[in-house]
């Protein structure tokens, strides 16, 4: 009996184990919105392959503008017509998947010139995409799981307190909070950011970086700032990956059997691992990237 009771013992700290670690199941990560060639967001989710779907994205916003969605013509806000998407955030989310907003991208004029410019961009996002309410939200009554930080211009400043402000919200609904830093360690945009410990996922991209990407079947610059960034006060840190060649015109782009046997084996064991990104949901439709990816993640 004695032995018994010993076992159990040993089995409880496991049991514990394993439920933390299935709690932050690794998964996929994916962008959508910027080709009317990938299809609906229904599509990208009834897939099954994806556990995040950042809708990309929210470009222009700060400086005084009126903050504006471009969806690449899946839609246009500028006539309300994207509030169809909130039956298909809701079928995704139905499904488990987190919906994201992202801000920024590699295009657009967006910037935060002030702390008080960062609040009232977060009061923006919380109102109307979010957990509060506007008369006015582009994505219709659809609530999102969070934000994605995006950022791929301007001095960095100030984002660290959107981060804050957002934050704050979550004493009501929580708000996720991703980033998408470049592989370059520290990111020229995001670092300060990220620092503040508050983001529950980083997709890094090692892509179109060349010092940090995988280049000619050589990954030791790949696995070298993958291990920089895995040091990061964050949540889950993600390989942010091309879905083709195409995806990334100055390279980066590993093939699926490369990445299964060679990449993922050396950083599954990262104590933050989250899984991979992929850019973008166009690119995958085209190279079937997360069929061949996924069970490996």
């Amino acid at each position: 009996m004695a032995a018994i009771k010993q076992a159990s013992f040993l089995l409880l700290p496991l049991l514990l184990i394993s439920l933390f670690k299935s709690s932050y199941a690794a998964g996929i990560a994916v962008y959508w919105g910027q080709n009317t060639g990938e299809g609906s967001l229904t599509d990208a989710c009834n897939t099954g392959n994806y556990q995040y779907v950042n809708i990309a994205f929210l470009s222009t916003f700060g400086n005084g503008q009126n903050p504006q969605l471009n969806l690449a013509g899946h839609c246009d806000p500028a006539s309300n017509g994207c509030t169809g998407l909130s039956s298909e955030i809701k079928t995704c989310q139905g499904s488990g998947i987190k919906v994201l907003l992202s801000l920024g991208g590699g295009a657009g004029g967006y910037s935060l010139n002030s702390a008080d410019e960062a609040k009232q961009l977060a009061d923006y996002l919380w109102n109307n995409f979010l957990g509060g309410q506007s008369s006015s939200r582009p994505l219709g009554d659809a609530v999102l799981d969070g934000i994605d930080f995006d950022i791929e211009a301007g001095d960095g400043q100030h984002w660290d307190e959107l981060a804050r402000a957002l934050n704050d919200f979550s004493q009501q609904k929580k708000v996720y909070l991703a980033a998408a830093p470049q592989c370059v360690f520290p990111d020229a945009h995001l670092n300060g950011a990220i620092n503040t410990g508050l983001f529950d996922y980083v997709w890094v991209q090692f892509y179109n970086n060349p010092p940090c990407q995988y280049t000619n079947g050589n990954t030791d610059n790949l696995i070298s700032a993958w291990n920089q960034w895995n040091s990061v006060n964050a949540k889950q840190v993600f390989m942010g990956l091309p879905a083709a060649q195409a995806a990334a015109p100055s390279g980066g782009f590993i093939p699926a059997d490369v990445l299964t046997s060679q990449v993922l084996p050396a950083i599954k064991g990262s104590s933050k691992y989250g899984g991979v990104m992929l850019w973008d949901r166009f690119n995958d439709v085209q190279n079937k990237y997360s069929d061949a990816i996924k069970d490996a993640i």
